[in-house]
């Protein structure tokens, strides 16, 4: 599918990455490019993934950027590594979380610096009447931007690079409800926010005030 759902809540994410960041973590990173990113950026960042190959390919893709910070890649399992306490300014997970327990988050939450943001961009099953409405509002708009990207592709010299890896993060299906996970991050991480969003995600922000 040429149309990533994950790629296309970049920029939101990006929104909510703090003034003056220093340190940055990523989880389940895949092949790296929302990493790359926020190297981009100025910051300093790590990221991490249980998939090595996932990991070497991040590694691949990160080597042929000339002149660029590159975030330092780790293969591991975030519920297997301990992290810094109070260190990271900002700390992402783009549909992982729900590849990890989701108390996983009160790990996260620990590494957070006073003042850094934790952001979450989750998958959930349609469970409710509400999770398939909005399932059902966003197929048309799905298959408009499918078609969108794929006709860019067709324009595009065949020279040209897609930006896209070849390899792809292993994928697992969530089970986890949304009102579950409203319920376990009001208790380990209160004053978050959570919103839906239109391509089956959900948006968690938690800004630590310590």
């Amino acid at each position: 599918m040429p149309f990533d759902h994950n790629d296309h809540y970049h920029r939101l994410l990006l929104r909510q990455v703090p003034r003056n960041c220093g340190a940055a973590l990523d989880v389940g990173c895949g092949t790296g490019r929302f990493a790359r990113r926020l190297a981009h950026l100025g910051i300093e960042v790590d990221a991490i993934d249980p998939s090595e190959e996932a990991i070497a390919e991040a590694r691949a893709q990160s080597g042929r950027i000339a002149g660029g910070r590159s975030p330092r890649f780790q293969h591991a399992n975030v519920t297997e590594v301990e992290l810094p306490k109070a260190h990271y300014d900002f700390i992402s997970c783009l549909a992982s979380i729900h590849h990890m327990p989701f108390d996983t988050v009160a790990a996260l939450r620990d590494a957070l610096a006073p003042g850094g943001v934790l952001v979450i961009l989750g998958c959930y099953p349609e469970k409710t009447w509400l999770d398939w409405a909005w399932s059902l509002a966003a197929v048309p708009v799905n298959a408009v931007a499918r078609l969108t990207v794929a006709v860019k592709d067709r324009l595009r010299p065949a020279s040209a690079p897609t930006g896209r890896e070849q390899v792809k993060a292993p994928v697992s299906q969530p089970t986890v409800p949304l009102p579950r996970i409203r319920r376990e991050a009001a208790v380990l991480l209160p004053g978050c926010s959570i919103r839906r969003l239109l391509f089956w995600r959900y948006l968690l922000v938690f800004r630590n005030s310590g």
